[in-house]
């Protein structure tokens, strides 16, 4: 890994356990929607790692065009600010560990998220992890979110390194799609999305958890 140079992490299901929230979320909505939980899992399944914009695209394209996809993602956000606000928001494990012990090998710490900057901005605050990163790309911050190789590519730019100077920390397959495209080094930490044949296709390495990140840097 000597080539390697600084790591760029996405956020949700990386850093923080957001995903089982929004699976809660969606069950819950798509069930005063009509949509069955079983239908709401599959396509959230598909949306891990992408933006508002790309999220709406695809929620169209399963659930047809007179879905009322606004109001759906409405309510979804409003059931994630109110576990938020009453439970709190997870650090996944060792997430802080391994950013810590990053930062001491004097490695350069970026984020690539899907998630729009305000929210980024203010989950990382409140985890007390956002003073590890040197750059923040996020979701509104690009025209084509994850799978497209953008969002990484912003990322390495604004640390001023080439693609292969940079390992890319993922949880999704869309995530993992985006940086194997961008020529990253990719690494999966499983979250709700177990390694399979695709994720192994874009996938360099797959870690069971950020704790074992050491064993390679």
């Amino acid at each position: 890994m000597k080539e390697i140079k600084a790591l760029i992490f996405d956020m949700d299901g990386v850093l923080l356990d957001t995903e089982s929230i929004c699976d809660r979320t969606w069950a819950e909505a798509g069930e005063e929607f009509n949509l069955s939980k079983e239908r709401a899992a599959e396509i959230i399944s598909m949306c891990r790692g992408t933006n508002k914009y790309d999220t709406k695209q695809i929620i169209l394209k399963n659930c047809g065009n007179g879905f009322p996809v606004e109001n759906f993602l409405t309510r979804t956000s409003q059931l994630f600010h109110k576990i938020a606000e009453t439970e709190g928001i997870k650090i996944l494990p060792f997430a802080k560990e391994c950013l810590e012990y990053l930062k001491v090998k004097n490695y350069r710490i970026a984020l690539a998220s899907s998630t729009r900057e305000i929210i980024v901005k203010q989950q990382l605050s409140s985890a007390g992890l956002i003073n590890y990163f040197e750059t923040l790309t996020c979701g509104d911050m690009v025209t084509h979110s994850k799978p497209d190789p953008e969002i990484y590519l912003m990322a390495c730019k604004s640390l001023n390194l080439k693609a292969e100077e940079c390992a890319a920390i993922e949880d999704s397959l869309n995530g993992l799609k985006s940086a194997k495209a961008a020529g990253m080094y990719t690494i999966m930490v499983p979250d709700r999305i177990q390694p399979n044949e695709e994720t192994e296709k874009v996938s360099d390495c797959v870690l069971k958890n950020l704790g074992e990140l050491k064993n390679l840097f």
